[in-house]
């Protein structure tokens, strides 16, 4: 693979921001193979993230962020400078089921997912042969229902020890404390479907089907203390008819959780989504 740097920008929007950044990577002797700008009219903030082709700069990252110090400090900028050759380390987080945990190690195998997946963590034993057919760990945490915070106190060494840059709950249902969502802020990634409020509870596909629902979707989502209320990156549907049964369109909703999942991630992990409040830029 091409060895690329990812410059991401979030800052007060004015006139120059395109112009000045641009020349400042081509007075470094910077190709420039991918450029991605929104302004966000209603707050004034201007979002970027250029692609830059590293072998053209024949300097280190490193070198790149102290001399774009200057730039980034005129306009006021957030900003990060990404080397691609750093894989990103992912942790998955899974309960019983398995169709997201399966479709992401797929993926991961067949090279679709730039990452390093370090562990798997479930509060069940159900995924241990499958997680180590693909010769990653996998760390069994209990929840007790008397004690949560002992199992997520768990689960925080086990994320800390792995050195996860990012972690995904692929179908674990459990919800996390205040404190795992705050220390890990705009790096745990979740995935729900779509019937959320109107079908709480058990079988919200059968829920649906009662209801004579005619779309099934899905949201991936940063996760935040709210539940099930962070920003949103992707989300898809499917439509449905009277001719589906329950079994159907439990079918098909796991279908897309797993696809807008697995593109929610891969768009992280690519550095194309810029939170903003609890919204998202995302330069799919």
């Amino acid at each position: 693979m091409s060895h690329y740097y990812r410059l991401v920008v979030s800052c007060p929007d004015q006139v120059g921001i395109v112009a000045r950044v641009s020349s400042f990577i081509a007075q470094q002797g910077g190709s420039i193979t991918e450029a991605s700008q929104h302004s966000d009219l209603e707050t004034g903030r201007f979002f970027m993230r250029y692609e830059i082709l590293a072998d053209s700069l024949g300097m280190s990252a490193e070198a790149l962020r102290t001399a774009f110090e200057p730039v980034a400090a005129e306009f006021d900028m957030q900003w990060s400078l990404v080397d691609t050759q750093k894989r990103r380390r992912v942790v998955l987080m899974v309960s019983r089921e398995s169709h997201c945990l399966v479709d992401l190690l797929y993926r991961w195998q067949a090279g679709e997912l730039d990452c390093d997946i370090v562990g798997v963590i479930s509060n069940h034993d159900d995924m241990r042969s499958l997680t180590e057919w693909y010769g990653i760990p996998y760390h069994h945490v209990p929840v007790d229902p008397t004690n949560k915070q002992r199992a997520f106190d768990q689960v925080q060494e086990q994320i800390d020890a792995a050195r996860a840059d990012c972690v995904v709950l692929a179908r674990y249902m459990q919800i996390l404390p205040p404190s795992l969502c705050e220390r890990y802020a705009g790096r745990v990634i979740n995935i729900h479907h779509s019937f959320l409020p109107s079908f709480a509870g058990a079988k919200p596909y059968h829920q649906a089907y009662e209801r004579g629902v005619k779309l099934i979707g899905a949201t991936c989502h940063y996760v935040t203390e709210e539940l099930d209320a962070g920003p949103i990156i992707e989300q898809d549907i499917h439509r449905v008819s009277h001719c589906h049964t329950p079994t159907d369109l439990v079918r098909f909703g796991r279908d897309v959780e797993k696809a807008v999942l697995a593109r929610g991630l891969r768009w992280h992990l690519e550095d194309r989504v810029l939170i903003h409040g609890n919204k998202t830029v995302v330069f799919s």
